[in-house]
């Protein structure tokens, strides 16, 4: 559990690296999962232990590591592209569905079971949600497909999430980690190579963001995020990151003063509520 809310954190500040890039939207991306491969190999590296961990031996089981990466890119690509299509509270708020998904899933593909105090948990925070976005209001501006855009990357993410916590009763964090992000980098480059007309950034600043995203919120989060599936479940964590938009929230009123009002405050207490009570289920 301490690992899941460690990676929430750190994933939370992505918005911030992500708003304060010098490079678009796809080329950010991109870079978010190339340069995290650094540290990721590195640990690797230095902290092998091939008696902990177990070789993929088979194709199936190739596929099986590439295709977290494969979802994220398809997540992070729709997510960025919904972005340019409609409102800024439509697309976050569509993009944190994603536990939505999940449970539908679980409970569709793996028969988990879901208790009714798990669903009033998810329904209460996906509440905080909407209300913390600004309420149903905030949602009247948005465009048809831009909207629907954004509710496959909600879709793409929950598939995230479910392929690895089925991948963690096999292989190791670390294992998970590089190839997923590999993957993920070689998915999203033609995208960047065809939406963009830079990848590089022109200053130092700008670096120091695209790093800052790798290391903390990729190679960070997402590493402690792999590592708590492999002894939570894939609905009530992804349930639980929804601790992100409240976190983005604070993190942008503190560095980018951008105000923090009565409702949004209201909807990262009920988001918080919502988690309290799934997890009693």
């Amino acid at each position: 559990m301490t690992a899941l809310l460690a990676g929430g954190v750190a994933i939370a500040g992505s918005p911030i690296f992500v708003r304060l890039s010098e490079v678009g939207p796809m080329a950010t991306a991109f870079w978010r999962v190339a340069l995290a491969l650094i540290p990721l190999v590195a640990w690797s590296w230095l902290g092998k232990d091939a008696s902990a961990d177990r070789r993929p031996e088979r194709f199936s089981d190739y596929a099986l590591l590439i295709l977290p990466g494969v979802f994220l890119a398809l997540d992070l690509g729709a997510w960025h592209l919904s972005l340019t299509m409609t409102s800024v509270a439509n697309a976050t708020l569509l993009a944190n569905l994603a536990p939505v998904f999940v449970t539908l899933a679980s409970w569709a593909l793996f028969r988990s079971p879901v208790s009714r105090i798990f669903m009033a948990g998810l329904v209460t925070a996906i509440a905080g949600v909407i209300v913390l976005k600004g309420g149903p209001r905030a949602l009247a501006g948005g465009d048809l497909l831009g909207d629907g855009i954004a509710v496959f990357a909600a879709m793409f993410y929950a598939g995230y999430i479910l392929a690895i916590g089925k991948l963690r009763s096999r292989f190791s964090t670390n294992r998970i980690a590089n190839w997923s992000t590999a993957s993920a980098a070689l998915c999203i480059l033609p995208m960047a190579l065809l939406a963009e007309p830079s990848l590089l950034p022109p200053t130092g600043f700008g670096w120091a963001m695209l790093f800052g995203l790798a290391f903390i919120c990729h190679a960070g989060g997402q590493v402690a995020i792999t590592y708590a599936l492999a002894y939570l479940a894939p609905a009530f964590s992804s349930l639980t990151l929804l601790i992100q938009p409240v976190l983005a929230a604070v993190l942008a009123w503190v560095l980018l003063s951008e105000p923090v009002g009565i409702m949004q405050a209201t909807g990262g207490a009920i988001v918080l509520i919502g988690i309290l009570i799934a997890r009693r289920g």
